[in-house]
């Protein structure tokens, strides 16, 4: 089942707002994605990287705000639960922004060509290292 990926049309909500119904609504957004990818089955049950790319057009939350609401939507459908998450990368890129598109996700190259806010989440395994750094 891992990586897992896919694209969601946003903005994200922030963990931190105080309209609760929105935050679930947004989560509910997520998990309905997510079951859209994912065949029927066990969730992963091992460690696992999360990735998260907010593609943004004018204001956008902080990035840290925009994880943990993630990560809660894909238990029980990506993985067992949000406690095996062992990385989290998170970051904001601006729509007009210049890329190069090398090797780039079809999906995320799909949420380009929809022009409008997007995230990018990608759960793969988790493969530690013997170096700390």
């Amino acid at each position: 089942m891992l990586p897992f990926e896919c694209i969601v049309e946003g903005p994200p909500v922030s963990l931190q707002t105080k309209r609760r119904g929105r935050l679930q609504a947004w989560k509910q957004k997520i998990a309905h994605a997510a079951r859209q990818v994912v065949a029927e089955g066990q969730p992963h049950s091992e460690q696992v990287i999360f990735r998260v790319t907010y593609y943004y057009d004018g204001a956008s939350p902080d990035v840290d705000n925009i994880i943990k609401p993630i990560q809660d939507a894909l238990v029980g459908i990506v993985y067992e639960d949000d406690d095996q998450v062992q990385e989290t990368s998170a970051r904001k890129r601006d729509l007009d922004g210049a890329y190069r598109i090398r090797g780039a996700s079809p999906l995320v190259v799909q949420g380009f060509l929809n022009g409008v806010n997007f995230l990018h989440i990608k759960v793969d395994s988790y493969n530690p290292t013997p170096i700390l750094d």
